[in-house]
């Protein structure tokens, strides 16, 4: 039990900004066993998203509130992801070979490319939980709510780490901080990832059936994204694997939104 809070907290340490213990520190080994925790790390950020918007929609209107909770997510993870996603918008916009691509991606500096990806990104998140939070209602007691925000970041982080599990790490620079990751892992981590990251959309779908058909469409994009890496770049990177949650979890808003339409 010691080992596996050990790991757990290794995940927090590493996916949030979140204080943990001073004897948590990023030992490979740790790091690739908490791979398991990943979507748990969902529950966590989509947690605090909700508080945040559950008391933010008392004050002021739910553009607002919702602005608010997609901010702490920002704060919590300290934008890990979002970076991850706008190195990727340059690195494939901007590189036209394998070793172009990796050099841009690892440039702190966001070109072109990953400024107009992040701003539409963030407009696409915006709108798509205005029209969702304005279909759950708080009087079901924010539950809708609080399910879908965690189901959305779970679900988009077990699309992203399910990768790992299928793919080469594409970085031959064993310093990348993201290498530990991709050295290997067990059944334990798969089993882990796919429990943490599906069980809130099962949850979900008790309140709305139709929701459970979101894992669809999230892993269709999953797919052509991880083909998409694998075509270019013989693999993928820690950014790869950010974008791929950023594209998930908007991926996630928009289904259900489509969901609530037609079905």
């Amino acid at each position: 039990m010691k080992k596996e809070l050990h790991i757990f907290f290794t995940a927090v340490l590493f996916y949030t900004r979140i204080p943990c213990p001073k004897n948590i520190n990023h030992h490979p080994d740790y790091l690739n066993k908490a791979s398991r925790y990943f979507p748990l790390i969902g529950w966590i950020v989509g947690g605090i998203s909700f508080v945040v918007y559950y008391l933010s929609a008392f004050v002021f209107s739910n553009e607002i509130a919702v602005i608010l909770s997609i901010i702490a997510s920002i704060l919590v993870t300290g934008a890990f992801h979002e970076d991850g996603f706008a190195d990727v918008c340059d690195g494939f916009g901007g590189g036209w070979t394998k070793e172009k691509i990796l050099l841009i991606m690892k440039d702190s500096a966001i070109g072109a490319y990953g400024a107009i990806g992040i701003v539409l990104l963030f407009l696409l998140k915006f709108q798509s939980l205005v029209q969702l939070t304005n279909k759950v209602q708080i009087s079901d007691s924010g539950l809708g709510v609080l399910l879908l925000l965690i189901t959305a970041h779970s679900l988009s982080r077990l699309a992203a780490i399910s990768i790992v599990f299928t793919h080469e790490y594409s970085r031959e620079d064993a310093t990348s901080k993201s290498k530990p990751i991709a050295q290997n892992f067990t059944w334990r981590e798969v089993i882990g990832a796919f429990f943490f990251g599906l069980l809130p959309l099962f949850a979900l779908s008790f309140i709305y059936a139709q929701m459970l058909l979101v894992v669809i469409p999230v892993f269709i994009f999953r797919y052509f994204l991880a083909r998409y890496f694998q075509k270019w770049i013989d693999g993928y990177t820690g950014d790869c694997l950010g974008a791929t949650q950023q594209v998930c979890e908007v991926v996630f808003y928009l289904s259900a939104i489509a969901l609530w339409k037609f079905i």
